[in-house]
């Protein structure tokens, strides 16, 4: 069965183009930097984000742990929002390899971290505390609902970690939605940011990879650490020509995605037995409840939807999450939204 695929970005496939691109590409052995693939690819991100130079990595996991190894040292701590994707799902890397100290706050319902409870989070200098060192917010913030975070609150929380000495990385694995949602260039996001990671295996499409994007000293450090964690790659360009379509075609076309997440959720807000989120659709993510009446469990939802072609997933035990991308047509669309009023009548 040619299914619907709504449980994430990152199930897409690569294009046609990006299949004809990585037959074709030139390449070199990319842990000596003579890649020329993977060295265009590096360049474009960093034009794109506005910094020096970038890294190409397996996975947006390892862009994120190389981002706070370069930033800090063992015993350091970084302020982090506690439904963030860096404290929540990337297996306790900063601690367990990083020996790095997670400070959570509250990521408040717009994804945002209160600027207020950061300052307040910033250790005083005393033998007894740990040593804050970096900042890190998440761009689009996944967990709250794929909201964008603007351009004026990126700046405020960069000018708080400057006027105290510390570092400030962005979570960006889907920046370049939220440059789409807030029509903003990712450059202008990115600006108050020492490092950025962004992935091109998710809405962007790519098969593999993230971007790793900073200055040139940090980048040179990244570099040695990523040898260090096993991610220096030797034929990449193979992987990389798929990521240079993702950015020269990709980053362009997100619009449509957040079109059809808004006609999904607009479709939704029809079905008896579902409560949508505010602000749902903002970009290309549609999360809701299921309301007290349902009897059906969310794993017996899961498999009716199945039944009917149609792959969602759980994002809690009465919530769902549904993501459209590159895959997902205005039929595919249409399809699930007869499925869960079928399913739910």
């Amino acid at each position: 069965m040619d299914y619907v695929d709504l449980r994430s970005d990152t199930v897409t496939k690569p294009t046609p183009e990006m299949r004809e691109a990585m037959a074709e590409a030139e390449v070199g052995d990319d842990v000596y930097m003579d890649d020329p693939t993977v060295n265009k690819l590096q360049i474009r991100a960093a034009d794109l984000l506005g910094k020096e130079d970038s890294l190409f990595v397996p996975s947006g996991t390892m862009g994120n742990l190389l981002a706070l190894l370069v930033h800090c040292q063992r015993g350091d701590e970084v302020i982090v929002g506690d439904k963030s994707h860096i404290y929540m799902n990337e297996a306790g890397g900063m601690s367990a390899l990083g020996g790095i100290y997670p400070h959570p706050i509250r990521n408040q319902p717009d994804g945002s971290l209160s600027l207020e409870e950061i300052r307040a989070s910033i250790q005083t200098e005393d033998v007894h505390h740990t040593i804050t060192r970096l900042i890190c917010i998440e761009n689009t913030q996944n967990v709250c609902g794929g909201l964008p975070l603007s351009v004026e609150y990126t700046r405020q929380v960069g000018r708080i970690a400057k006027d105290n000495g510390l570092y400030f990385h962005i979570d960006g694995a889907r920046i370049f939605n939220a440059a789409a949602a807030l029509s903003v260039p990712a450059k202008d996001l990115a600006a108050p940011a020492d490092s950025i990671m962004f992935c091109l295996s998710k809405g962007l499409a790519a098969p593999v990879g993230s971007m790793l994007v900073g200055n040139q000293k940090f980048i040179a450090r990244a570099r040695h650490l990523r040898k260090m964690l096993g991610g220096g790659m030797r034929q990449a360009g193979v992987l990389a020509a798929a990521g240079m379509i993702s950015l020269e075609r990709m980053t362009r076309r997100l619009g449509e995605d957040h079109a059809r997440a808004r006609k999904l959720s607009e479709g939704l807000k029809q079905v008896t037995g579902l409560v949508l989120d505010p602000g749902s659709a903002s970009t290309n993510m549609v999360y809701f409840n299921l309301k007290d009446e349902v009897r059906l469990s969310v794993d017996q939802i899961v498999d009716e939807m199945r039944k009917r072609g149609i792959l969602v997933d759980w994002a809690g035990p009465r919530r769902f999450r549904l993501v459209t991308h590159f895959w997902v047509d205005d039929a595919g669309v249409e399809k699930t939204v007869r499925a869960f009023s079928e399913i739910l009548k």
